[in-house]
C-alpha cells in the first residue's frame, strides 16, 4: 500500500466527532422562529401603551404573543377587573383593528413582575 491508501484508509477507520456546532442551527432558530415573536409582541407593546390607560398600564406585562392569543400578566385584583371590563367594553377591537397580525384573544394572567431588570433597564424596551 502506498500512502495514499494509507492515509484513506486511517480517515476512514476514525471515529467522527459527536460534537456538532451550536451556533449556525441556533442562529437559524433565532432568526426564522423568534425574531418574528419578538416584532409582533414590541408592535403589541406600542399599541398597548398607546391604549390602556396609565393607571392601569403599570400594573401590567406582556408577557408572550403565541397563536393569536396574547398573554398579560397583572399585578391585582383590582386591576384586572378594570381591564377585563376595558376590554369587554371594546378595548381588544380597537386592539384588533390596530395590530396587523392575528390578535384573537388578550388572556389575564395573575402574577408579580419587575418593571426593571437585573441590569437597572426598563424590562420592555420599545
Amino acid at each position: 500500500m502506498d500512502d495514499a491508501q494509507l492515509r484513506t484508509v486511517w480517515q476512514q477507520r476514525q471515529f467522527a466527532d459527536p460534537i456538532a456546532p451550536l451556533g449556525e442551527p441556533l442562529a437559524l432558530f433565532m432568526k426564522h422562529h423568534l425574531a418574528r415573536r419578538v416584532k409582533q409582541l414590541s408592535r403589541l407593546a406600542e399599541i398597548w401603551d398607546e391604549i390602556i390607560p396609565d393607571s392601569i398600564a403599570e400594573h401590567t406585562a406582556l408577557e408572550g404573543f403565541h397563536r393569536g392569543t396574547l398573554t398579560v400578566i397583572i399585578d391585582s385584583a383590582s386591576h384586572r377587573f378594570q381591564l377585563q371590563t376595558l376590554l369587554l367594553g371594546g378595548l381588544l377591537k380597537e386592539l384588533q383593528s390596530r395590530f396587523s397580525g392575528a390578535l384573537n384573544k388578550v388572556r389575564l394572567e395573575p402574577g408579580q413582575f419587575q418593571s426593571i431588570d437585573l441590569a437597572g433597564t426598563p424590562r420592555y424596551l420599545y
